[in-house]
């Protein structure tokens, strides 16, 4: 199947072919183009809407269209296509509404016997669809507010605890400042897990960079395990940690990689049976990011004495916990979804979703597969190369390019 993107919103591109990557069955290209490039013969054709946008005369050679436009553009959108078949998605599209409807279109192309009735039908599921979006993005918004909302006594009581083991209000016994010192640990997880929060609710709206400094990963590593270990010494679980060197500097921003290693860890511990295990493993890495296999299953000992092609560093985290459902493997990382029993390692659809938004934020990936010895959860951080851009300016770097395979 031809699918023909018109867009030059990069992110969005790459959301698609992560998507098409990642649907069983079905092979297709993904081409991104500008407007003035958009005719052409193709089976499907997106339009990043705008309001300045024609589509009056839309090629009669692509045989389906889809529009993913603004909220506050719908009305506009309306008048304009009046007269034409449109299927809507709304802006920001979501990972998970962009898959079910190229699984649909994929599907429909293979099935095109279906009768009029049916495609009757699907036009009036693709408009309860455009509701429930806008739902989604009522409650959304909503979230957003509330967390906002949660941050600022949280923050506040960490303060306190910071305030009350600087003594200057008084001595602590060993009892009360390692009571104290829980409670700051927990107030710092609450303070994160609710800006994190916030961001996974607004990051659709508002694109979000983060500030990446040169960092040391086994400090991230060790303050993770720190959080960790009182979870973890409950059930007698051991956690093995093993960081090779990494003869690049690595750039990123502490606070969030050290979110995402105590979620997982989190995560490894809660299925970790009592008496259990952890792994961590890190190593540099090469990644190749065109891969279409997301589970990047690469044999892992050439990689990682293979050191003179690197472009990342890698980092594994296994657990003696019992194996993820093949089908819920991808759906594990989704927002605010999760699936039923007493196996489902989605955390509700809130830790590993932020794990997927911070890591991606960072330029790399994450992802879990079931290996011999258990589940592994993965993620790799792409190395950047940063050099100084005049000679007026050598104190003061910048960050040049990713030194990746595929890198723009």
């Amino acid at each position: 199947m031809n699918i023909k993107l018109i867009s030059k919103d990069n992110e969005l591109a790459s959301l698609c072919r992560e998507v098409l990557a990642e649907l069983p069955g079905h092979s297709s290209s993904l081409t991104a183009v500008g407007v003035e490039d958009a005719g052409g013969e193709s089976d499907l054709c997106i339009w990043d809407f705008e309001p300045n946008l024609s589509i009056s005369d839309l090629d009669p050679r692509c045989t389906k269209h889809l529009f993913l436009v603004h909220r506050k553009d719908l009305s506009n959108f309306h008048k304009r296509a009046a007269g034409h078949e449109a299927n809507i998605l709304l802006k920001p599209v979501t990972r998970a509404a962009l898959t079910a409807f190229l699984g649909q279109a994929l599907s429909s192309r293979t099935a095109s016997f279906l009768r009029a009735d049916r495609d009757e039908i699907l036009q009036c599921l693709i408009q309860t669809n455009l509701r429930l979006q806008e739902y989604d993005h009522d409650r959304t918004n909503f979230l957003a507010r509330a967390v906002h909302d949660f941050r600022a006594p949280l923050t506040a009581l960490s303060g306190y605890c910071g305030l009350l083991l600087g003594e200057p209000l008084g001595a602590l016994n060993e009892n009360q400042r390692e009571v104290l010192q829980r409670m700051h640990n927990s107030a710092r997880r609450l303070s994160r897990m609710a800006s994190a929060m916030f961001q996974l609710s607004v990051g659709r709206q508002v694109k979000r960079r983060p500030d990446l400094q040169k960092g040391d990963l086994q400090e991230c590593l060790n303050q993770s395990l720190h959080e960790i270990t009182p979870y973890a010494d409950e059930k007698r679980i051991s956690i093995t940690p093993d960081l090779d060197p990494c003869n690049e500097d690595l750039y990123f921003e502490t606070d969030q990689i050290e979110q995402v290693l105590v979620n997982v860890l989190d995560n490894a511990c809660k299925f970790t049976p009592r008496g259990g295990a952890i792994e961590i493993r890190g190593y540099p890495f090469f990644w190749e990011r065109r891969a279409v296999n997301s589970a990047m299953s690469s044999p892992i000992e050439r990689r990682r004495h293979n050191t003179d092609e690197v472009n990342s560093y890698r980092i594994d985290i296994r657990d003696s916990g019992p194996s993820i459902p093949e089908e819920h493997l991808h759906r594990i990382f989704e927002e605010y979804t999760s699936y039923a029993g007493g196996r489902d390692r989605s955390g509700g659809g809130l830790g590993l979703a932020i794990c997927r938004m911070i890591i991606s934020q960072h330029g790399g990936r994450v992802w879990a597969e079931n290996t011999e010895l258990g589940p592994m959860f993965s993620f790799v951080l792409p190395i950047y190369r940063f050099e100084s851009h005049s000679n007026a300016e050598k104190e003061h770097e910048r960050p040049l390019k990713y030194a990746g395979a595929g890198a723009q």
